[in-house]
């Protein structure tokens, strides 16, 4: 798996891999959660980058610290990915946000990938749910 998958690549390997919708939005109009409700790719689980990816905001830790790593394995435990899973992340704004996901799992050596094809909207995940 490279670090950059196709939407053909996934579709012909999605009984293979977690898929994870990443969806989230600075200015917090928009929910990643309620988008992911609206619509998402088959199987795909959603982890939010603000409780799953990152610890708790604290004086001097920046918008997003990171997890440490038993909030991480928590979350990845509620998504079902375990140990060796391979995961493909997802957002709607070009993988910036999918990218966080990459990174947390590809410093561990695991399994990971951001779908490659632009923007992931609404209209398209419901084509594909």
């Amino acid at each position: 798996m490279n670090d950059l998958v196709t939407g053909e690549w996934l579709a012909a390997h999605l009984a293979d891999v977690r898929v994870v919708d990443v969806r989230w939005y600075l200015d917090k109009t928009r929910s990643g959660r309620a988008e992911y409700e609206a619509g998402h790719l088959p199987g795909a689980v959603h982890l939010d980058i603000d409780t799953d990816l990152s610890d708790p905001v604290g004086p001097g830790t920046g918008r997003h610290p990171l997890p440490t790593p038993e909030r991480f394995a928590a979350a990845l435990g509620r998504a079902g990915i375990a140990a060796g899973t391979p995961v493909v992340a997802y957002d709607d704004a070009g993988g910036s946000i999918a990218a966080r996901l990459w990174w947390l799992l590809h410093v561990l050596d695991e399994p990971v990938a951001v779908l490659d094809g632009g923007q992931i909207g609404r209209a398209s995940c419901r084509e594909r749910v």
